[in-house]
């Protein structure tokens, strides 16, 4: 049996930048283990399995699986998903034009709105499916630091702290000083289950950005997911909606963030979050981003 595939990059508006994504079509037939290792065989952050919906007003059902692990949801999946279908559903589009996705995730369903314009790549937003939820205090700053290669001194900054939440996926979030630091953290794999768990996920970010319209640079790191470093992380910024919430303390209204992640990986991605916020709560984020398709084949299953 043959399917088809495409690939995109998602949370860039080049090719050959953001998060590169891999989607299987047709994938009714393949069972979890095959799906699982067509994963490993296409190495990507995620791989997306497309399948017919449960509820027929829907778009499409999606697994989503890392090289080791399927997940209930993930951002660049979401975004470059949605952009795909809504492309193969309208081929040929030339015009303004816009389109909602539904799709069945194994968080819950999460609608996409996808935005076409003429000589533009697809810009793609969704609510996050689920607001984001506190889990606990961080580890100690001493064990943080040793397991991603910095010292103590470097992480902090104003009033931001080590801090986990998760919005479908749990992150630990660490700020930390500058560019300089930030660019020098790794994975210390002889330190790291002493500060997150064997399968943690770990968001740096820092305040200094490459570029005067951003408002935060960021680094993921999940090698227990077989993910060594990430270029663009939408689950994260989903959760990281909390962070900004709790140490900025943004005012009634809608909030508009630029995110720029990958660079450190040459992979250059841009991720936008919208926050709004009523009676000093949290009431919804969204996370949007621009995707374009590079490679289109078919796999032997």
């Amino acid at each position: 049996m043959r399917l088809a595939f495409h690939t995109l990059d998602v949370f860039t508006s080049e090719r050959f930048g953001g998060n590169a994504l891999a989607v299987v079509l047709g994938a009714d037939a393949l069972d979890s283990t095959r799906m699982q290792s067509i994963a490993r065989e296409f190495n990507l952050s995620e791989t997306v399995f497309v399948l017919k919906p449960q509820n027929p007003a829907h778009s499409a059902r999606v697994r989503i699986f890392t090289p080791r692990s399927e997940v209930p949801f993930a951002g660049h999946p979401t975004v470059g998903t949605a952009a795909l279908l809504a492309e193969l559903r309208s081929p040929g589009i030339g015009n303004s034009q816009d389109a909602i996705v539904a799709l069945e995730e194994n968080i819950g369903t999460v609608r996409v709105g996808v935005r076409f314009r003429a000589g533009e790549a697809n810009y793609s937003e969704f609510d996050a499916p689920r607001l984001p939820e506190d889990l606990g205090p961080a580890p100690e700053i001493e064990e943080l630091a040793g397991a991603i290669g910095l010292i103590p001194s470097e992480i902090g900054f104003e009033n931001h702290k080590p801090t986990r939440f998760s919005a479908g996926l749990p992150f630990t979030f660490i700020p930390v000083r500058s560019l300089d630091v930030i660019g020098r953290a790794r994975a210390v794999m002889s330190r790291w289950d002493a500060g997150f768990s064997k399968d943690g996920a770990v968001y740096l970010y820092c305040r200094d950005t490459l570029h005067n319209t951003s408002h935060f640079h960021a680094r993921m790191f999940a090698p227990g997911h077989g993910i060594v470093e990430d270029p663009a992380t939408g689950s994260a910024v989903a959760a990281f909606a909390a962070v900004v919430h709790r140490f900025d303390d943004p005012h009634k209204g809608e909030h508009r963030y630029a995110i720029e992640q990958g660079y450190e990986m040459g992979r250059p991605s841009l991720i936008q979050l919208a926050i709004a916020v009523d009676g000093g709560k949290l009431q919804a984020a969204r996370i949007g981003g621009y995707s374009v398709r590079v490679a289109d084949g078919e796999i032997a299953v």
